[in-house]
């Protein structure tokens, strides 16, 4: 029997150290000391009028502490370290926060690059340590951020009032919110009309009681490296108000989540401690019912070996609206990991999962033993870490060769990952040596050869792919 326990909330993560608290400050129309010549300071100047501030600019042996009083911030350009400490000293003596340019040492706030979308606005910041490393950031997000955005958001400003006296409910505004940002997204290059706000109104509207209804959405998180997960799948972490998530989930795919979104861990692992299905059903349906954005979120493919029936179900059952975003499953994960198709011409014409164990833990009783020794498919075991051995044996028996290259591989694509590479038949002798950390995966077919070969993962091969020979 496995134990159980309850679903827990994660504490949120603490933020990682911050270099420089990123601020925007409102400086229209507001007084800016300014004080120096050269290019860099006149870029300063064109960058502080950009913002609408009032500029006050003096001439490096022209100001006066005096003229620090009552600024709503002061930047200088000084070649001369001794003059650059007297500006600063006068200004934090004022109460005046400073920048220097280019002496970190005299700056109580950094400028930074700007990607400028306005009002959407981007800035970025190496702490002074590398511009040119920032410039090149802002190159690449200035080529990915369409101009359109501009407008779009423009837009979003003009409609904020007019959203929040429309009548519609707190739900109602987000889901309104939601269908802008789609739409935004997906046309960046239209021109926001009237007719937009209209039709983006009138589509909530026509939701009825159902926009108070909170939703559910399945999603894959894939192997465990975050950068398989699909936009798609970015797009929900960043939308859930509540994240229930399996103790298989990378701690770095929960750092996509939006901050505020509250993290639940419903631990569902082999042979240890988990949570009751039913549990998890009754908390999903729970929190969606309150009008909460709920995602489930799944090692691998939620739609393989992840319970999704029963959850989806249960949703159906209680009226809630249920999405699905598939992820990429272990076996793909760890074969594009290693360079293994799964699948080859010559090698093999169907690719089938398998899991290594039925609900009591023991090996499954259905198992299509002729399919699993079939010469031209390649298998994928799931979660075989306590069966393998008697899974072995019964389909040796069944006629599976004994010499079937194999791999066993311990958590896919992360860094740690580790496998061991053996004939199957030699695989579950292999494995009690090597003590493999979980989740583990077996995979086994001639497509197998190429990484079961005494050269095939040798000292030049990169860590990743290093391998325990048989």
């Amino acid at each position: 029997m496995t134990a159980s326990r309850k679903p827990l909330e994660a504490p949120p993560p603490r933020m990682a150290p911050l270099a420089r608290l990123p601020v925007f400050l409102a400086l229209a129309g507001k007084r800016v000391v300014l004080v120096g010549d050269g290019q860099a300071v006149d870029w300063k100047r064109e960058l502080l009028e950009a913002v609408g501030a009032n500029v006050q600019r003096y001439a490096v042996n022209e100001w006066m502490p005096g003229d620090l009083r009552g600024a709503a911030i002061a930047v200088g350009g000084f070649d001369d370290d001794a003059a650059a400490h007297e500006f600063c000293a006068a200004a934090r003596a004022a109460g005046v926060p400073v920048n220097v340019i280019d002496k970190p040492a005299y700056c109580d706030f950094a400028f930074g690059a700007i990607v400028n979308r306005s009002p959407l606005v981007i800035g970025i910041s190496t702490d002074g340590a590398a511009p040119v490393f920032a410039q090149a950031i802002r190159a690449k997000l200035e080529a990915l951020l369409p101009n359109g955005f501009a407008g779009w958001a423009a837009a979003a400003a003009r409609w904020r009032d007019a959203v929040r006296e429309s009548g519609l409910s707190f739900a109602g505004r987000r889901n309104f919110w939601q269908k802008f940002t789609a739409h935004a997204v997906a046309h960046p290059d239209a021109t926001p009309r009237d007719g937009d706000f209209d039709r983006f109104i009138a589509d909530v509207k026509g939701l009825g009681s159902a926009v108070e209804h909170g939703s559910v959405t399945l999603v894959g998180a894939g192997p465990g490296d975050p950068e398989l997960l699909t936009l798609r799948a970015v797009r929900a972490l960043q939308a859930a108000d509540v994240i229930l998530f399996d103790d298989l989930v990378s701690c770095d795919v929960l750092d996509f989540a939006r901050r505020e979104a509250k993290k639940m861990l419903v631990g569902k692992t082999g042979f240890g401690p988990s949570c009751k299905q039913d549990d998890i059903n009754a908390l999903m349906v729970s929190l969606a019912r309150q009008g909460k954005r709920v995602v489930r979120l799944k090692g691998g493919d939620p739609l393989i070996f992840g319970r999704a029936t029963e959850e989806i179900e249960a949703c159906e059952a209680a009226g809630l609206a249920v999405e699905i975003v598939p992820g990429i499953t272990a076996a793909q994960g760890a074969a594009a990991r290693l360079g293994i198709p799964l699948t080859g011409r010559a090698q093999s014409r169907r690719l089938q999962y398998v899991t290594g164990h039925a609900r009591d833990g023991q090996l499954p009783g259905d198992i299509d033993w002729r399919a699993l020794a079939d010469p031209s498919t390649t298998t994928a075991i799931y979660m075989p870490a306590k069966t393998l051995e008697a899974l072995v044996a019964r389909a040796i028996a069944e006629g599976l060769d004994p010499q079937t290259p194999a791999l066993a591989i311990s958590r896919a694509t992360r860094p740690d990952q580790a496998q061991v590479a053996a004939s199957i038949a030699d695989l579950p002798a292999r494995l009690a040596e090597a003590r493999l950390p979980g989740p583990m995966l077996v995979m086994m077919g001639r497509v197998m050869a190429v990484r079961t070969q005494p050269n095939a993962a040798g000292a030049d091969a990169p860590a990743a792919q290093q391998m325990v020979m048989a």
